[in-house]
């Protein structure tokens, strides 16, 4: 299966508008259509795992959006802006994110948290992406 699926599978769902894997290195495996982050975003979001104090402080940009950071730990962040959000989940090799902004109707944040979650321990229990904690 492709990279797409899983970021096609994701927004199939109903639960995430765009969808997006990285590798660590800043690569892109899958993205969404109209949707990626520069460079920049994903060099601070993979930054902000070991530490998250420069997104709990300046906020968290994805996609040329700045969220409030919620939720920062080895494995997720997650980010808050309105009624929508993203949810970045961090594995061994690369790191998942979702935004749900432009869902109609709107999605309960733990929906879609489940969403990407779900999908980042199918990806590790596959052995595609094995999770590791730094």
């Amino acid at each position: 299966m492709s990279w797409d699926a899983y970021t096609s599978n994701l927004i199939a769902q109903r639960t995430i508008h765009k969808a997006a894997i990285h590798g660590h290195d800043g690569s892109t495996w899958a993205s969404s259509p109209g949707f990626s982050l520069k460079g920049p975003e994903i060099q601070g979001l993979l930054a902000a795992y070991t530490d998250p104090s420069g997104i709990r402080a300046n906020g968290l940009p994805v996609g040329g959006i700045k969220y409030i950071a919620l939720k920062c730990d080895d494995r997720s962040i997650y980010g808050k802006k309105g009624q929508g959000g993203v949810i970045a989940v961090k594995t061994k090799q690369a790191v998942l994110i979702g935004v749900y902004d432009e869902m109609d109707p709107p999605v309960a944040p733990g929906s879609a948290a489940k969403s990407v979650e779900t999908l980042a321990d199918y990806l590790i229990g596959a052995g595609y992406v094995s999770y590791m904690s730094f």
